[in-house]
């Protein structure tokens, strides 16, 4: 049996994790890394994002352990650090696909 405090220290970390994604950036930035890994630069770029947000918002990614770099020479390499990222954020965008496409239905149906 899981204890009270326990349970409330799941659900922090559960929803630190998901403030995480709470941003539409972070979310680009996590489908430009499953694409290909990239580093600050070439991510600033590819998402038009300048280079210090671009920075906060991999800081974060890697505070909660969503992305891992590595060093390559002078030049730091971001990674996705697990695909099923990608396939839990498809889960998401089906679901709120079919919430939009069950509302819409909703308003076509009054007279």
């Amino acid at each position: 049996m899981v204890t009270p405090n326990l349970q409330q220290e799941i659900t922090q970390l559960e929803a630190n994790f998901c403030a995480a994604l709470s941003d539409p950036n972070r979310l680009l930035i996590l489908y430009a890394l499953n694409e290909k890994p990239l580093n600050v630069t070439d991510l600033s770029t590819e998402l038009g994002i300048s280079q210090p947000t671009m920075s906060r918002h991999l800081k974060v990614l890697r505070e909660r352990g969503l992305v891992h770099t590595i060093r390559a020479g002078t030049v730091i390499i971001y990674h996705l650090s697990d695909p099923r990222l990608i396939q839990a954020l498809d889960l998401l965008r089906n679901v709120m696909r079919e919430r939009l496409t069950y509302q819409a239905n909703l308003v076509n149906e009054i007279p």
